[in-house]
Protein backbone atom coordinates (compact mmCIF):
# COMPACT_ATOMS: atom_id res chain seq x y z
CA UNK A 1 0.00 0.00 0.00
CA UNK A 2 2.77 2.58 0.78
CA UNK A 3 4.47 1.30 -2.65
CA UNK A 4 0.67 2.28 -4.71
CA UNK A 5 0.73 5.48 -2.67
CA UNK A 6 4.12 6.41 -3.64
CA UNK A 7 3.20 5.98 -7.13
CA UNK A 8 -0.08 7.95 -6.65
CA UNK A 9 -2.02 4.96 -7.49
CA UNK A 10 -4.07 5.35 -4.04
CA UNK A 11 -5.40 7.80 -1.62
CA UNK A 12 -3.72 8.89 1.29
CA UNK A 13 -6.82 7.66 3.39
CA UNK A 14 -6.12 4.10 2.27
CA UNK A 15 -2.33 4.11 3.67
CA UNK A 16 -3.93 5.31 7.00
CA UNK A 17 -6.26 2.52 6.75
CA UNK A 18 -3.58 -0.04 5.99
CA UNK A 19 -0.68 1.33 8.61
CA UNK A 20 -4.02 1.30 11.51
CA UNK A 21 -4.23 -2.73 10.29
CA UNK A 22 -0.82 -3.02 10.93
CA UNK A 23 -0.32 -0.93 14.20
CA UNK A 24 -3.48 -2.74 15.90
CA UNK A 25 -1.92 -6.03 17.30
CA UNK A 26 0.90 -3.76 18.46
CA UNK A 27 -0.99 -1.80 20.21
CA UNK A 28 -3.30 -4.25 21.70
CA UNK A 29 0.24 -5.72 22.96
CA UNK A 30 1.85 -2.76 23.98
CA UNK A 31 -1.67 -1.60 26.08
CA UNK A 32 -1.96 -4.96 27.73
CA UNK A 33 2.12 -5.03 29.01
CA UNK A 34 0.98 -0.94 30.39
CA UNK A 35 -1.76 -2.06 32.17
CA UNK A 36 -0.42 -5.60 33.71
CA UNK A 37 2.85 -4.91 33.78
CA UNK A 38 3.17 -1.18 34.45
CA UNK A 39 6.05 -1.02 31.87
CA UNK A 40 6.37 0.49 28.60
CA UNK A 41 7.43 -1.54 25.68
CA UNK A 42 8.83 -1.70 22.51
CA UNK A 43 5.15 -1.82 20.49
CA UNK A 44 4.52 1.09 22.51
CA UNK A 45 7.37 3.25 21.57
CA UNK A 46 6.53 2.31 17.60
CA UNK A 47 3.13 3.06 17.62
CA UNK A 48 4.14 6.79 19.02
CA UNK A 49 6.88 6.91 16.16
CA UNK A 50 4.37 6.04 13.51
CA UNK A 51 1.44 8.18 14.77
CA UNK A 52 4.36 11.02 15.22
CA UNK A 53 5.11 10.45 11.34
CA UNK A 54 1.61 10.39 10.32
CA UNK A 55 0.92 13.88 12.29
CA UNK A 56 3.83 15.51 11.06
CA UNK A 57 3.24 14.18 7.56
CA UNK A 58 5.91 11.56 6.43
CA UNK A 59 2.98 9.09 5.77
CA UNK A 60 5.38 7.73 3.43
CA UNK A 61 8.22 7.06 6.43
CA UNK A 62 5.66 5.51 9.17
CA UNK A 63 4.10 3.14 6.74
CA UNK A 64 7.52 1.84 5.77
CA UNK A 65 8.78 2.03 9.24
CA UNK A 66 5.26 -0.56 9.87
CA UNK A 67 6.64 -2.39 7.35
CA UNK A 68 10.20 -2.87 8.64
CA UNK A 69 8.59 -3.57 12.31
CA UNK A 70 6.08 -6.24 10.61
CA UNK A 71 9.39 -7.81 8.80
CA UNK A 72 11.54 -7.85 12.05
CA UNK A 73 8.77 -9.31 14.00
CA UNK A 74 8.10 -12.04 11.45
CA UNK A 75 11.84 -12.53 11.26
CA UNK A 76 12.19 -13.09 14.56
CA UNK A 77 9.04 -15.52 14.94
CA UNK A 78 10.09 -17.67 11.88
CA UNK A 79 14.17 -18.09 13.85
CA UNK A 80 12.12 -18.98 16.96
CA UNK A 81 9.74 -21.34 15.42
CA UNK A 82 12.96 -23.09 13.92
CA UNK A 83 14.73 -23.20 17.25
CA UNK A 84 11.56 -24.78 19.10
CA UNK A 85 10.96 -27.04 15.28
CA UNK A 86 14.99 -28.36 15.93
CA UNK A 87 13.86 -29.67 19.57
CA UNK A 88 10.55 -31.16 18.18
CA UNK A 89 12.59 -32.60 15.74
CA UNK A 90 14.96 -34.04 17.74
CA UNK A 91 12.12 -35.43 20.96
CA UNK A 92 9.66 -36.11 18.21
CA UNK A 93 6.63 -38.09 19.50
CA UNK A 94 5.60 -41.42 21.39
CA UNK A 95 3.28 -44.15 19.73
CA UNK A 96 -0.13 -43.39 21.21
CA UNK A 97 -0.86 -46.99 21.14
CA UNK A 98 1.02 -50.48 22.04
CA UNK A 99 0.95 -54.07 20.60
CA UNK A 100 0.31 -55.91 24.71
CA UNK A 101 1.45 -59.26 24.59
CA UNK A 102 0.37 -61.67 27.47
CA UNK A 103 -2.02 -64.83 27.79
CA UNK A 104 -4.46 -64.14 25.36
CA UNK A 105 -2.17 -63.16 22.50
CA UNK A 106 -1.46 -60.09 21.11
CA UNK A 107 -3.60 -57.28 21.35
CA UNK A 108 -3.19 -53.40 20.31
CA UNK A 109 -3.91 -50.83 23.67
CA UNK A 110 -3.58 -46.99 24.32
CA UNK A 111 -0.89 -45.95 25.93
CA UNK A 112 -2.81 -44.70 28.48
CA UNK A 113 -4.44 -48.37 29.62
CA UNK A 114 -1.07 -49.77 29.62
CA UNK A 115 0.04 -50.89 33.70
CA UNK A 116 3.69 -51.43 35.19
CA UNK A 117 4.33 -54.98 34.43
CA UNK A 118 2.44 -55.48 31.18
CA UNK A 119 4.80 -56.98 28.33
CA UNK A 120 4.93 -54.35 25.11
CA UNK A 121 5.91 -56.05 21.79
CA UNK A 122 8.21 -53.89 19.49
CA UNK A 123 9.73 -54.28 16.26
CA UNK A 124 12.23 -53.19 13.74
CA UNK A 125 11.42 -49.32 12.62
CA UNK A 126 8.92 -49.03 15.57
CA UNK A 127 9.09 -46.06 18.56
CA UNK A 128 9.58 -47.55 21.74
CA UNK A 129 6.16 -46.69 23.88
CA UNK A 130 7.14 -46.57 27.68
CA UNK A 131 10.37 -47.18 30.03
CA UNK A 132 10.93 -50.74 31.02
CA UNK A 133 13.05 -53.42 31.04
CA UNK A 134 14.02 -55.99 27.83
CA UNK A 135 12.56 -59.49 28.88
CA UNK A 136 12.67 -61.22 25.18
CA UNK A 137 14.40 -60.83 21.85
CA UNK A 138 17.65 -58.40 20.97
CA UNK A 139 17.48 -55.42 18.84
CA UNK A 140 19.94 -52.33 17.98
CA UNK A 141 18.16 -49.66 19.13
CA UNK A 142 18.56 -46.03 18.46
CA UNK A 143 18.74 -43.66 21.36
CA UNK A 144 19.72 -40.13 20.11
CA UNK A 145 16.43 -39.00 21.23
CA UNK A 146 17.24 -39.43 25.06
CA UNK A 147 21.26 -39.72 25.01
CA UNK A 148 22.17 -37.88 22.15
CA UNK A 149 24.58 -40.61 20.44
CA UNK A 150 24.00 -41.26 17.28
CA UNK A 151 25.10 -45.17 17.30
CA UNK A 152 22.39 -47.02 18.12
CA UNK A 153 22.99 -49.61 21.42
CA UNK A 154 22.45 -53.54 21.06
CA UNK A 155 19.75 -54.12 23.74
CA UNK A 156 19.09 -57.88 25.49
CA UNK A 157 17.55 -59.58 28.49
CA UNK A 158 17.57 -57.09 31.55
CA UNK A 159 18.68 -54.16 29.48
CA UNK A 160 16.69 -51.18 29.83
CA UNK A 161 14.96 -49.11 27.15
CA UNK A 162 13.31 -45.69 26.82
CA UNK A 163 10.31 -44.24 25.43
CA UNK A 164 10.58 -42.05 22.08
CA UNK A 165 13.56 -44.18 21.08
CA UNK A 166 13.44 -46.37 18.25
CA UNK A 167 14.14 -50.04 17.41
CA UNK A 168 16.03 -50.20 14.01
CA UNK A 169 16.31 -53.92 13.99
CA UNK A 170 15.14 -56.87 15.44
CA UNK A 171 12.57 -56.85 17.90
CA UNK A 172 12.32 -56.62 21.63
CA UNK A 173 9.71 -57.80 24.79
CA UNK A 174 9.74 -54.80 27.01
CA UNK A 175 8.27 -55.35 30.54
CA UNK A 176 6.80 -51.72 31.34
CA UNK A 177 8.09 -49.63 34.18
CA UNK A 178 6.84 -45.90 33.45
CA UNK A 179 3.95 -44.62 30.90
CA UNK A 180 3.19 -41.25 30.28
CA UNK A 181 4.25 -37.94 32.35
CA UNK A 182 6.60 -40.75 34.41
CA UNK A 183 8.32 -41.69 31.39
CA UNK A 184 12.45 -40.56 30.96
CA UNK A 185 11.25 -39.24 27.27
CA UNK A 186 8.30 -37.11 28.91
CA UNK A 187 10.36 -35.32 31.61
CA UNK A 188 13.10 -33.97 28.65
CA UNK A 189 10.20 -32.95 26.75
CA UNK A 190 8.79 -30.86 30.03
CA UNK A 191 12.54 -29.51 31.10
CA UNK A 192 13.23 -28.16 27.54
CA UNK A 193 9.39 -26.78 27.20
CA UNK A 194 9.61 -25.24 30.65
CA UNK A 195 13.21 -23.84 29.85
CA UNK A 196 12.25 -20.40 28.24
CA UNK A 197 10.68 -19.54 31.16
CA UNK A 198 13.84 -19.21 33.37
CA UNK A 199 15.50 -16.08 32.26
CA UNK A 200 19.17 -15.40 32.07
CA UNK A 201 20.88 -12.54 34.10
CA UNK A 202 21.40 -10.45 30.84
CA UNK A 203 18.19 -10.96 29.66
CA UNK A 204 16.35 -9.61 32.58
CA UNK A 205 18.81 -6.72 32.24
CA UNK A 206 18.13 -6.23 28.88
CA UNK A 207 14.17 -6.00 29.44
CA UNK A 208 15.24 -3.44 32.13
CA UNK A 209 17.15 -1.56 29.87
CA UNK A 210 14.41 -1.11 27.49
CA UNK A 211 11.78 -0.37 29.82
CA UNK A 212 13.93 2.84 31.25
CA UNK A 213 15.70 3.39 28.41
CA UNK A 214 12.30 4.47 26.41
CA UNK A 215 10.92 7.07 28.72
CA UNK A 216 14.25 8.64 28.70
CA UNK A 217 14.51 8.37 24.84
CA UNK A 218 10.97 10.12 25.02
CA UNK A 219 12.32 12.74 26.68
CA UNK A 220 15.27 13.33 24.76
CA UNK A 221 13.21 13.22 21.29
CA UNK A 222 11.11 15.85 23.39
CA UNK A 223 14.01 18.30 23.86
CA UNK A 224 15.41 18.00 19.96
CA UNK A 225 11.97 18.67 18.67
CA UNK A 226 11.73 22.14 21.37
CA UNK A 227 14.89 22.91 20.13
CA UNK A 228 14.82 21.79 16.26
CA UNK A 229 11.02 22.43 15.62
CA UNK A 230 12.11 19.40 12.60
CA UNK A 231 8.91 16.85 12.57
CA UNK A 232 11.05 14.95 10.23
CA UNK A 233 14.27 14.84 12.50
CA UNK A 234 11.99 13.83 15.50
CA UNK A 235 10.25 10.91 13.08
CA UNK A 236 14.39 9.62 11.85
CA UNK A 237 15.62 9.71 15.66
CA UNK A 238 12.33 7.76 16.93
CA UNK A 239 12.92 4.91 14.32
CA UNK A 240 16.75 4.42 15.31
CA UNK A 241 16.06 5.28 19.05
CA UNK A 242 13.54 2.15 18.94
CA UNK A 243 14.74 -0.75 21.71
CA UNK A 244 13.42 -3.32 19.48
CA UNK A 245 16.53 -5.35 19.04
CA UNK A 246 17.60 -4.70 23.09
CA UNK A 247 14.22 -6.95 23.45
CA UNK A 248 15.53 -9.40 20.96
CA UNK A 249 18.89 -10.06 21.41
CA UNK A 250 18.63 -12.64 23.49
CA UNK A 251 15.64 -14.78 24.49
CA UNK A 252 16.03 -15.72 20.37
CA UNK A 253 19.84 -16.71 21.58
CA UNK A 254 18.64 -18.90 24.75
CA UNK A 255 16.20 -20.82 22.92
CA UNK A 256 18.69 -21.62 20.06
CA UNK A 257 21.67 -22.84 22.50
CA UNK A 258 19.09 -24.94 24.26
CA UNK A 259 17.57 -26.24 21.23
CA UNK A 260 21.48 -26.83 20.54
CA UNK A 261 22.06 -28.81 23.45
CA UNK A 262 19.12 -30.80 23.57
CA UNK A 263 20.50 -32.07 20.18
CA UNK A 264 23.53 -33.28 21.52
CA UNK A 265 22.14 -34.47 25.32
CA UNK A 266 22.33 -32.44 26.99
CA UNK A 267 19.13 -31.06 29.28
CA UNK A 268 19.16 -27.35 30.14
CA UNK A 269 16.38 -26.05 32.35
CA UNK A 270 16.35 -22.38 31.67
CA UNK A 271 18.92 -19.32 30.20
CA UNK A 272 19.83 -18.35 33.54
CA UNK A 273 21.71 -21.82 33.78
CA UNK A 274 23.24 -20.90 30.40
CA UNK A 275 24.96 -18.11 31.43
CA UNK A 276 25.97 -18.99 34.54
CA UNK A 277 27.62 -22.49 33.41
CA UNK A 278 29.76 -20.28 30.79
CA UNK A 279 30.75 -17.71 33.68
CA UNK A 280 31.51 -20.74 35.54
CA UNK A 281 35.59 -20.39 37.21
CA UNK A 282 35.47 -23.47 39.92
CA UNK A 283 33.68 -26.95 39.31
CA UNK A 284 33.17 -29.65 41.85
CA UNK A 285 32.79 -33.27 41.13
CA UNK A 286 31.76 -36.21 43.43
CA UNK A 287 33.73 -39.28 42.68
CA UNK A 288 32.09 -42.13 42.72
CA UNK A 289 30.24 -42.35 39.04
CA UNK A 290 31.10 -39.01 38.21
CA UNK A 291 34.76 -39.43 37.65
CA UNK A 292 35.02 -42.93 37.90
CA UNK A 293 33.36 -45.57 35.78
CA UNK A 294 30.88 -46.68 38.60
CA UNK A 295 31.78 -50.49 38.18
CA UNK A 296 33.86 -51.11 41.41
CA UNK A 297 35.22 -54.89 41.59
CA UNK A 298 36.35 -56.47 44.88
CA UNK A 299 39.88 -56.74 44.18
CA UNK A 300 41.09 -58.39 48.20
CA UNK A 301 39.66 -59.52 51.25
CA UNK A 302 41.75 -59.16 54.49
CA UNK A 303 40.32 -61.39 57.46
CA UNK A 304 40.97 -59.61 61.08
CA UNK A 305 39.07 -62.42 63.12
CA UNK A 306 40.38 -65.74 63.26
CA UNK A 307 37.15 -67.25 63.85
CA UNK A 308 35.30 -66.63 60.33
CA UNK A 309 36.69 -67.71 57.05
CA UNK A 310 37.19 -65.98 53.86
CA UNK A 311 33.88 -66.94 52.56
CA UNK A 312 32.32 -66.43 55.44
CA UNK A 313 32.98 -62.65 55.83
CA UNK A 314 31.85 -62.27 52.13
CA UNK A 315 28.66 -64.54 52.56
CA UNK A 316 27.57 -62.22 55.74
CA UNK A 317 28.79 -58.86 53.69
CA UNK A 318 26.80 -59.63 50.40
CA UNK A 319 23.66 -60.49 52.49
CA UNK A 320 23.85 -57.00 53.78
CA UNK A 321 24.55 -55.69 51.14
CA UNK A 322 22.28 -57.09 48.81
CA UNK A 323 19.24 -54.50 49.18
CA UNK A 324 21.86 -51.86 48.70
CA UNK A 325 22.16 -49.98 45.18
CA UNK A 326 25.10 -48.16 46.18
CA UNK A 327 27.93 -49.17 43.46
CA UNK A 328 30.56 -50.73 45.87
CA UNK A 329 27.51 -52.54 47.71
CA UNK A 330 27.04 -54.37 44.02
CA UNK A 331 30.38 -55.35 43.84
CA UNK A 332 30.53 -57.28 46.83
CA UNK A 333 27.43 -58.86 45.77
CA UNK A 334 28.69 -59.48 42.39
CA UNK A 335 31.98 -61.20 43.89
CA UNK A 336 29.76 -63.20 46.26
CA UNK A 337 27.93 -64.41 43.35
CA UNK A 338 30.90 -64.85 41.01
CA UNK A 339 32.86 -66.82 43.37
CA UNK A 340 29.46 -68.67 43.88
CA UNK A 341 29.20 -68.11 47.52
CA UNK A 342 25.75 -68.27 49.02
CA UNK A 343 23.98 -65.48 50.96
CA UNK A 344 20.66 -65.50 52.76
CA UNK A 345 18.14 -62.80 52.53
CA UNK A 346 18.68 -60.44 55.53
CA UNK A 347 16.02 -60.51 58.48
CA UNK A 348 16.05 -56.68 59.02
CA UNK A 349 18.71 -53.75 57.27
CA UNK A 350 19.29 -50.09 57.02
CA UNK A 351 21.07 -47.96 54.68
CA UNK A 352 23.11 -45.21 56.89
CA UNK A 353 23.57 -42.34 54.54
CA UNK A 354 27.52 -41.73 53.97
CA UNK A 355 28.57 -44.39 55.94
CA UNK A 356 27.08 -48.11 55.08
CA UNK A 357 24.40 -50.39 55.88
CA UNK A 358 23.44 -52.18 59.17
CA UNK A 359 21.61 -55.45 58.78
CA UNK A 360 20.30 -59.28 60.68
CA UNK A 361 21.59 -61.83 58.91
CA UNK A 362 21.04 -65.45 60.24
CA UNK A 363 20.53 -63.37 63.57
CA UNK A 364 23.99 -62.30 63.33
CA UNK A 365 24.00 -58.52 63.49
CA UNK A 366 26.53 -57.17 60.44
CA UNK A 367 27.69 -53.72 60.00
CA UNK A 368 29.70 -53.11 56.15
CA UNK A 369 30.60 -49.50 55.33
CA UNK A 370 33.41 -47.36 56.34
CA UNK A 371 35.52 -46.85 59.73
CA UNK A 372 33.14 -44.37 60.59
CA UNK A 373 30.52 -46.85 61.17
CA UNK A 374 31.89 -49.06 62.78
CA UNK A 375 33.19 -47.16 65.29
CA UNK A 376 29.93 -44.96 65.77
CA UNK A 377 28.48 -48.17 66.91
CA UNK A 378 31.34 -48.67 69.09
CA UNK A 379 33.41 -51.59 67.36
CA UNK A 380 36.74 -51.68 68.80
CA UNK A 381 39.01 -49.81 65.79
CA UNK A 382 42.42 -48.52 66.17
CA UNK A 383 42.74 -47.37 62.39
CA UNK A 384 41.21 -47.42 59.44
CA UNK A 385 42.25 -49.71 56.97
CA UNK A 386 43.98 -48.29 53.80
CA UNK A 387 45.03 -49.02 50.63
CA UNK A 388 46.02 -46.48 48.07
CA UNK A 389 43.84 -46.40 45.45
CA UNK A 390 41.53 -48.77 46.97
CA UNK A 391 38.11 -48.55 49.12
CA UNK A 392 38.38 -50.48 51.99
CA UNK A 393 34.76 -51.76 53.19
CA UNK A 394 34.85 -52.72 56.63
CA UNK A 395 32.62 -55.32 58.07
CA UNK A 396 31.62 -55.82 61.35
CA UNK A 397 29.61 -58.84 63.41
CA UNK A 398 28.27 -58.72 66.39
CA UNK A 399 29.98 -55.92 67.57
CA UNK A 400 33.79 -56.98 65.89
CA UNK A 401 35.67 -55.97 63.67
CA UNK A 402 35.61 -58.97 61.46
CA UNK A 403 37.68 -58.05 58.18
CA UNK A 404 38.11 -55.58 55.24
CA UNK A 405 37.05 -55.84 51.91
CA UNK A 406 39.19 -54.13 49.30
CA UNK A 407 37.11 -52.38 46.14
CA UNK A 408 38.68 -50.21 43.32
CA UNK A 409 37.18 -48.68 40.71
CA UNK A 410 38.46 -47.23 37.27
CA UNK A 411 38.23 -44.14 35.83
CA UNK A 412 35.57 -42.69 33.91
CA UNK A 413 36.98 -43.18 29.88
CA UNK A 414 38.02 -39.91 28.81
CA UNK A 415 38.01 -37.82 32.47
CA UNK A 416 41.61 -36.69 32.21
CA UNK A 417 41.25 -35.14 28.63
CA UNK A 418 37.79 -33.57 29.24
CA UNK A 419 39.09 -31.71 32.46
CA UNK A 420 42.16 -31.06 30.81
CA UNK A 421 39.74 -29.29 27.94
CA UNK A 422 37.49 -27.92 30.69
CA UNK A 423 40.78 -26.16 31.97
CA UNK A 424 41.27 -24.20 28.56
CA UNK A 425 37.67 -22.76 28.80
CA UNK A 426 38.95 -21.08 31.78
CA UNK A 427 37.95 -23.23 35.06
CA UNK A 428 40.43 -22.00 37.20
CA UNK A 429 40.06 -24.47 39.90
CA UNK A 430 39.11 -28.10 40.35
CA UNK A 431 38.07 -29.71 43.25
CA UNK A 432 36.79 -33.45 44.38
CA UNK A 433 34.56 -33.70 46.94
CA UNK A 434 33.47 -37.93 48.30
CA UNK A 435 32.17 -39.69 51.23
CA UNK A 436 35.31 -42.36 50.68
CA UNK A 437 38.87 -42.56 52.51
CA UNK A 438 41.38 -40.22 52.42
CA UNK A 439 43.94 -42.57 50.54
CA UNK A 440 41.50 -43.95 48.01
CA UNK A 441 40.37 -40.00 47.52
CA UNK A 442 43.58 -38.52 46.90
CA UNK A 443 45.14 -41.28 44.39
CA UNK A 444 42.20 -40.99 42.28
CA UNK A 445 42.52 -36.81 42.73
CA UNK A 446 46.41 -37.61 41.84
CA UNK A 447 45.33 -39.36 38.64
CA UNK A 448 43.55 -36.71 37.40
CA UNK A 449 45.31 -33.89 38.89
CA UNK A 450 42.69 -32.41 41.27
CA UNK A 451 43.37 -29.12 42.91
CA UNK A 452 42.21 -30.02 45.55
CA UNK A 453 40.54 -33.13 47.58
CA UNK A 454 38.27 -33.19 50.20
CA UNK A 455 37.24 -37.30 51.72
CA UNK A 456 35.16 -38.53 53.81
CA UNK A 457 32.46 -36.31 53.64
CA UNK A 458 28.90 -36.43 54.50
CA UNK A 459 26.12 -35.09 51.94
CA UNK A 460 26.07 -31.94 54.52
CA UNK A 461 29.95 -31.28 54.44
CA UNK A 462 29.90 -30.98 50.28
CA UNK A 463 27.44 -28.02 50.43
CA UNK A 464 29.83 -26.50 52.92
CA UNK A 465 32.33 -27.09 50.84
CA UNK A 466 30.37 -25.39 47.88
CA UNK A 467 29.32 -22.24 50.06
CA UNK A 468 32.31 -21.84 51.32
CA UNK A 469 34.06 -21.40 47.51
CA UNK A 470 31.08 -19.34 46.70
CA UNK A 471 32.04 -17.06 49.77
CA UNK A 472 35.31 -16.63 48.65
CA UNK A 473 33.88 -14.95 45.29
CA UNK A 474 33.76 -18.10 42.95
CA UNK A 475 31.00 -19.11 40.51
CA UNK A 476 30.69 -22.89 41.11
CA UNK A 477 29.76 -25.54 39.36
CA UNK A 478 29.08 -29.45 40.80
CA UNK A 479 29.10 -32.56 39.17
CA UNK A 480 27.42 -35.44 40.66
CA UNK A 481 25.07 -38.03 39.99
CA UNK A 482 23.64 -40.04 43.56
CA UNK A 483 20.98 -38.52 45.89
CA UNK A 484 23.47 -38.17 48.16
CA UNK A 485 24.92 -35.51 45.36
CA UNK A 486 21.26 -33.38 45.16
CA UNK A 487 21.66 -31.08 48.05
CA UNK A 488 25.23 -30.00 46.78
CA UNK A 489 23.75 -29.82 43.11
CA UNK A 490 21.43 -27.38 44.33
CA UNK A 491 23.06 -25.32 46.02
CA UNK A 492 25.95 -24.67 43.26
CA UNK A 493 25.82 -21.50 41.06
CA UNK A 494 25.07 -24.56 38.19
CA UNK A 495 24.17 -28.55 39.03
CA UNK A 496 25.15 -30.62 36.67
CA UNK A 497 24.00 -34.58 36.89
CA UNK A 498 25.31 -37.12 35.52
CA UNK A 499 21.57 -38.20 33.78
CA UNK A 500 22.62 -41.65 32.33
CA UNK A 501 22.56 -43.90 35.23
CA UNK A 502 22.15 -40.85 38.06
CA UNK A 503 19.85 -41.16 40.81
CA UNK A 504 16.32 -39.68 40.44
CA UNK A 505 16.80 -36.90 42.65
CA UNK A 506 19.82 -35.80 41.38
CA UNK A 507 18.57 -35.01 37.96
CA UNK A 508 15.53 -33.14 39.70
CA UNK A 509 18.25 -30.73 41.96
CA UNK A 510 20.41 -29.95 38.78
CA UNK A 511 20.13 -27.72 36.40
CA UNK A 512 21.45 -29.71 33.92
CA UNK A 513 21.29 -32.87 32.93
CA UNK A 514 23.32 -35.05 30.55
CA UNK A 515 21.68 -38.21 29.25
CA UNK A 516 24.89 -40.25 28.55
CA UNK A 517 27.19 -40.55 31.41
CA UNK A 518 29.98 -38.98 29.58
CA UNK A 519 32.16 -36.15 30.70
CA UNK A 520 32.94 -35.10 27.41
CA UNK A 521 29.14 -33.44 27.07
CA UNK A 522 30.03 -31.10 30.49
CA UNK A 523 32.65 -29.52 27.71
CA UNK A 524 30.11 -29.33 25.10
CA UNK A 525 27.29 -28.24 27.78
CA UNK A 526 30.63 -25.45 28.72
CA UNK A 527 31.08 -24.34 24.76
CA UNK A 528 27.81 -24.49 24.13
CA UNK A 529 27.03 -22.01 26.80
CA UNK A 530 29.73 -19.44 26.56
CA UNK A 531 29.16 -19.46 22.27
CA UNK A 532 25.85 -18.16 23.80
CA UNK A 533 27.03 -15.49 25.96
CA UNK A 534 29.18 -14.34 23.02
CA UNK A 535 26.56 -13.91 21.05
CA UNK A 536 24.17 -12.00 23.37
CA UNK A 537 27.31 -9.77 23.40
CA UNK A 538 27.21 -9.56 19.88
CA UNK A 539 24.08 -8.49 19.38
CA UNK A 540 24.02 -5.65 21.94
CA UNK A 541 27.21 -4.14 21.08
CA UNK A 542 26.87 -4.64 17.41
CA UNK A 543 23.09 -4.77 16.30
CA UNK A 544 22.16 -2.38 18.85
CA UNK A 545 24.86 -0.07 20.17
CA UNK A 546 26.95 0.34 16.69
CA UNK A 547 24.33 0.84 14.65
CA UNK A 548 21.98 2.24 15.99
CA UNK A 549 24.88 5.00 17.80
CA UNK A 550 25.64 5.71 13.75
CA UNK A 551 22.15 6.54 12.75
CA UNK A 552 21.41 8.87 15.64
CA UNK A 553 24.63 10.67 14.74
CA UNK A 554 23.35 10.79 11.05
CA UNK A 555 19.83 11.92 12.06
CA UNK A 556 21.31 14.60 14.32
CA UNK A 557 23.64 15.67 11.51
CA UNK A 558 20.72 15.70 9.03
CA UNK A 559 22.43 13.14 6.55
CA UNK A 560 19.47 10.76 6.24
CA UNK A 561 15.60 11.61 6.55
CA UNK A 562 12.89 9.14 7.34
CA UNK A 563 12.85 6.57 4.92
CA UNK A 564 16.10 5.81 4.64
CA UNK A 565 16.05 5.48 8.68
CA UNK A 566 13.56 3.37 8.01
CA UNK A 567 15.38 0.75 5.72
CA UNK A 568 18.77 1.39 7.59
CA UNK A 569 17.03 0.09 10.78
CA UNK A 570 16.35 -3.61 9.21
CA UNK A 571 20.31 -3.75 9.12
CA UNK A 572 20.80 -4.72 12.58
CA UNK A 573 17.28 -6.60 12.94
CA UNK A 574 18.25 -8.91 10.28
CA UNK A 575 22.09 -9.18 11.73
CA UNK A 576 20.75 -9.75 15.37
CA UNK A 577 18.64 -12.58 14.46
CA UNK A 578 21.23 -14.27 11.92
CA UNK A 579 23.42 -13.93 14.44
CA UNK A 580 21.37 -15.68 17.13
CA UNK A 581 19.81 -18.80 14.64
CA UNK A 582 23.54 -19.45 14.12
CA UNK A 583 23.87 -21.16 17.25
CA UNK A 584 21.42 -24.09 15.53
CA UNK A 585 24.22 -25.06 12.44
CA UNK A 586 27.39 -23.42 13.36
CA UNK A 587 30.27 -25.33 14.23
CA UNK A 588 31.12 -25.29 17.97
CA UNK A 589 34.63 -26.69 18.75
CA UNK A 590 33.76 -29.87 21.49
CA UNK A 591 30.26 -30.03 20.37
Amino acid sequence: MAFLYWQQLIPIQALWVAVAIGLYPLVKTGAVDLVKERKIGTEIFVTIATVVALIGGETVAGAVLMVIILIAEFIADLNMDRARASIKDLIGSVPQVALVRDAGGERMVPIENLRAGDVVLVRAGEKIPVDGTVVGGAASVNEASITGESIPKDKSDGADVFAGTIVESGALDIETEKVGADTTFARIISLVENAEAEQAPVQKLADKVASWLIPVVLIFLVAVYLYTRDIRMIVTLLIFTSPAELGLATPLVIIAAIARAARSGILVKGGVYLESLAKVDVLVFDKTGTLTANKPEVVGVEIQDGTLSEADLISLAAAADRRSVHPLAKAVVNYAARMKIDFPEPEQYDQLQARGVKATVAGRTVLVGNASLLREAGVPLSDAIEKGGQTPVHVAVDGTFAGVIFIADTLRPGAREALAKLRATGVKRMVMVTGDNEATARTIGKELGMDEVRANLMPQDKVAAIAELQKQGHRVAMVGDGINDAPALARADVGIAMGGGGAQAALEAADIALMKDDLARIVSARAIARRAYRTIQENIFVGVGVVHVLGITAALMGWIGPIQAAILHLGPDVLVFLNSAKLLRVRIQDV
